[in-house]
């Protein structure tokens, strides 16, 4: 999974219908070009590329001001919010995820319902739980092992390390999930 499909899809599930500066001002805003392939050309060859794939509906509004082609808007088609919401929930539940694609589905994970989005999380634990149990059943930290393993001692240390680190972010997302923090799709906002 790529997570620039994920974030130029839901950048512009967020507005119902962008145009690519707008998507790219959003994810910009996000931050997303700091930790992630969202670039600007990589932005607009997404948009592109899921408008061939049916994955969003083209509409031209509007000549440019100085010369140059319409001004496009994009937004999702029926297609579009399935691949989304796809993406989304792999993003969630996989142990072994890039961090830019765990990062961009933690940022859209109000999309989902709440039930929803704590059992995929739960999931995201089992699954880093089983494996750092398959891990640590041919490895496990001590002199002698360290020893014998060697330098890839270290990188089964740095697995480990991430691995429960993951999944103690994990338990906590859930459990600020459990206790109502975030208004998650289908809830009412409080202001309203």
């Amino acid at each position: 999974m790529s997570a620039i499909r994920l974030l130029v899809l839901g950048a512009v599930r967020e507005r119902g219908r962008a145009h690519g500066y707008q998507v790219r001002s959003d994810l910009e805003e996000w931050g997303a070009h700091e930790w992630s392939n969202a670039k600007p050309g990589s932005i607009y060859h997404a948009l592109k590329q899921m408008a061939k794939q049916g994955l969003l509906r083209a509409h031209e509004v509007e000549p440019s001001a100085v010369g140059g082609p319409p001004r496009v808007e994009y937004e999702l088609t029926d297609d579009g919010v399935e691949e989304f919401s796809n993406l989304l929930r792999r993003a969630l539940v996989r142990h072994d995820e890039k961090i830019d694609e765990l990062t961009a589905g933690v940022g859209f994970i109000t999309c989902l319902p709440r039930a929803e989005a704590i059992a995929l999380l739960k999931e995201r634990v089992a699954a880093l739980e089983a494996w750092r149990a398959e891990v640590t059943k041919h490895w496990a930290p001590g002199a002698q092992v360290d020893e014998e393993w060697g330098s890839v001692g270290e990188i089964m240390r740095l697995w480990v390390h991430f691995t429960d680190g993951g999944a103690e972010w994990t338990r906590g997302l859930i459990e600020r999930l459990e206790s109502g923090m975030y208004v998650m799709a289908g809830e009412a906002s409080p202001d309203s």
